[in-house]
């Protein structure tokens, strides 16, 4: 069978002949999305299968729609967790801040860095970065794959949890025909589509149903109608009795408007904005609108956090620069 990844697979193998009898951080970012926690999950299996030593780690807690990955893999917080002679390897982390100040300090020269992000540049001695690949998770079970390694039905079921979620349930532009290949290898040695499904889709809390209510009825239009941006204020958690967690994919309902290009979530959090970008269209670059303001990520989907900001301050500064983009981009159409 053809390789699904020829040239990172061979540097895989290098890189795990050389975790042999070592421990391992397993580190995803803060704010854990399906992407994250399945490659975490699914990475720290195959190597305990291998006899090394492994614990996932992350700033933030796992979120309650996607615990049902975790089975017996420890996830850490940083207050739980004593660093030794560990190696870190970093996933689904766009650089090397993505994961908080804590654990970049703990691990200033990452092991390996494994990501899909078009704007990483690699951060780790071993580097598996692959921006045209639907998910990290992607990556992850294709290099397992390629290599022989154990892939288990819990192992199955958290990478494609990953990929899952990082396609949109393969809507997104991001989806090949890898994607589709790879997948159905997952539900060949287990994954559960259905379970899954219901897990990550079917499980919401009344407390996220009255966030989604209060997003939806402060979108606004900008742009002529080609922007569509909503705003979560400072509070909003506690009014509407839900979590930071619960604004996963809440973005995506700004971007389907029928002739919007560009959707946003703005939310104003104690430390400052922290906000998403979608495009449905990738020649829309929302990654460099995020770079603007220190972010990155996809041609589709971006994400950024200003410090010190509110959204009176932040909002006009958002949609100047997302106007700019568009401009930039219908003079490239001419």
């Amino acid at each position: 069978m053809e390789a699904h990844y020829p040239q990172l697979s061979p540097l895989f193998a290098d890189c795990l002949r050389q975790l042999a009898g070592r421990r391992v951080a397993v580190i995803g970012h803060a704010r854990p999305d399906g992407d994250c926690v399945g490659s975490q999950v699914a990475l720290a299996r195959v190597l305990r299968e291998r006899g090394i030593e492994a614990a996932c780690l992350n700033p933030d807690p796992v979120p309650r729609r996607l615990r049902f990955l975790v089975g017996d893999v420890a996830f850490l917080r940083p207050a739980e967790f004593q660093p030794r002679d560990h190696l870190a390897v970093f996933v689904d982390c766009a650089d090397h801040d993505r994961a908080g100040r804590e654990l970049k300090a703990w691990f200033p020269a990452p092991f390996a860095a494994i990501d899909h992000h078009l704007s990483n540049a690699g951060f780790g001695r071993f580097n598996f970065v692959d921006a045209g690949s639907a998910a990290t998770a992607e990556i992850l079970g294709g290099m397992f794959l390629d290599n022989g390694l154990p892939v288990d039905a819990a192992t199955a079921e958290a990478l494609y949890a990953g990929v899952l979620t990082d396609t949109g349930q393969f809507r997104f532009p991001s989806t090949t025909v890898r994607t589709f290949r790879l997948a159905a290898e997952l539900l060949a040695r287990g994954a559960d589509p259905a379970r899954a499904g219901y897990e990550l889709y079917e499980r919401e809390s009344a407390g996220a149903l009255r966030l989604l209510a209060r997003f939806l009825a402060s979108l606004r239009l900008e742009g002529g109608g080609r922007v569509c941006l909503g705003l979560l204020p400072a509070g909003v958690f506690a009014e509407t009795g839900s979590l930071p967690e619960d604004t996963e994919g809440m973005v995506d309902y700004a971007r389907a408007i029928d002739g919007v290009d560009i959707g946003g979530l703005v939310e104003e959090r104690p430390e400052g904005i922290k906000a998403s970008l979608r495009a449905k269209d990738p020649v829309f670059r929302v990654d460099l609108i995020a770079a603007r303001f220190g972010g990155g990520g996809h041609a589709c989907a971006s994400g950024l956090n200003v410090a010190g900001e509110t959204i009176a301050t932040f909002y006009p500064r958002l949609v100047a620069a997302i106007a700019e983009q568009l401009r930039a981009v219908d003079a490239g159409r001419r």
